[in-house]
């Protein structure tokens, strides 16, 4: 994985990052940067099993849209969707409209609330599992290198835990998002603070 320097402002930044306005702020301002809120933690973690098959731009782009239609991905909230609900998001072109998908991240609120009770809070959990810096981009947009051990072992106790599209490429690519390992390239502008950030982080436990 290499750089592009070919932006505006002169900036080296991950090869995966295109001149898209949206794209390269993800990039610059929240891609790498440690997250240790339940709540964001989980909205990133449904978000990437929506990504499964498909492009971060495309989910990028409806994050408000997956916001506003999933509670804010409140948990407690997402954890009383029933029928009607799920009908009702497979009717919202505003959304990527999987069945599959929409069943799994309100059955995985429910999971979520039951690791909240037994483990304190979901990132304590979640942060055992952190990884050292790698050199690599979003997965699987752009294929990185391999998959960690770390998110390939965090994927398994999950699945054990009854949550679904949580497989080790959707876990390597939540640990990148959420600063659980610093995948920019060495020579991009934003890995020194990503490891910045990382070393002022106080890890959840």
């Amino acid at each position: 994985m290499t750089v592009r320097d070919d932006f505006p402002d002169g900036l080296a930044r991950c090869a995966w990052v295109d001149h898209t306005e949206g794209y390269r702020a993800y990039h610059d301002d929240e891609w790498g940067r440690p997250v240790g809120d339940d709540g964001r933690l989980f909205e990133q973690l449904c978000l990437e099993g929506f990504q499964a098959g498909l492009s971060w731009r495309t989910i990028l782009v409806k994050r408000e849209a997956f916001r506003k239609a999933f509670a804010g991905f409140d948990m407690r909230r997402m954890a009383r969707f029933g029928d009607r609900q799920v009908e009702a998001l497979l009717a919202d072109a505003g959304i990527v409209r999987h069945r599959g998908k929409i069943e799994a991240v309100i059955h995985n609120a429910r999971r979520a609330l039951e690791l909240q009770a037994e483990q304190g809070s979901l990132a304590a959990f979640l942060w055992r599992y952190e990884a050292p810096a790698r050199r690599g981009g979003p997965a699987p947009d752009p294929v990185p290198d391999p998959v960690p051990a770390e998110a390939r072992a965090l994927s398994r106790d999950l699945k054990a835990r009854g949550w679904k599209f949580v497989g080790p490429t959707t876990m390597h690519a939540f640990m990148q998002a959420v600063g659980m390992l610093n995948d920019h390239h060495p020579a991009c502008c934003r890995h020194a603070d990503c490891e910045a950030a990382r070393a002022r982080f106080r890890r959840p436990g």
